[in-house]
């Protein structure tokens, strides 16, 4: 993974509002275990320092000139890294049937109002008793490059309440 110049030089610039969504492929709980250096060696090492790169892209939001920011992922390395999310929110709460814990970390912003909220889909339930949401599971099926941006995607009605309640808290225009 390399930091991404020209992101980190358009962060430099003087902006209103900043909503970021950084990749969580190193930052998510989820992939932990490939941390594990006596099992995985140098790809381990590797993953870790890429895990530290995306530590500072994530950070270059948090540190940015602009009076109002937003910054999601999911629960993960960063709660630990640099502090706990602002609010954990989940889908289902803005009206789309699902479950994806997504946490944000806020600056100038007030967490965000659930609006329209709808019972999430019942979960897989597999032999072992885990459980997992449907759609998540459904991705497993994926080849792994369309199986990341299935799982990685903002779901409309969180985006919808992002847009109406973060551009009225600074007096923007909806847009």
């Amino acid at each position: 993974m390399h930091l991404n110049v020209d992101a980190l030089q358009m962060l430099k610039l003087k902006w209103d509002l900043v909503i970021a969504h950084p990749p969580c492929t190193y930052l998510t709980v989820t992939g932990n275990r490939w941390f594990d250096e006596e099992k995985y060696g140098d790809k381990a090492r590797r993953r870790k320092a890429n895990r530290e790169e995306a530590a500072k892209f994530f950070m270059a939001f948090a540190e940015c000139r602009a009076p109002h920011v937003a910054i999601e992922n999911p629960v993960g390395y960063m709660s630990t890294k640099w502090r706990k999310p602002d609010q954990i929110i989940q889908p289902y709460m803005f009206g789309d049937p699902y479950e994806k814990k997504t946490c944000l970390w806020l600056k100038g912003l007030g967490p965000l109002v659930p609006s329209d909220e709808v019972e999430p889909e019942p979960r897989k339930v597999y032999a072992s008793g885990n459980t997992m949401p449907a759609w998540y599971a459904e991705a497993w099926h994926l080849p792994p490059h369309e199986r990341a941006k299935v799982r990685s995607r903002t779901f409309p009605g969180i985006a919808r309440a992002m847009a109406a309640q973060w551009c009225e808290q600074i007096g923007m225009e909806n847009v």
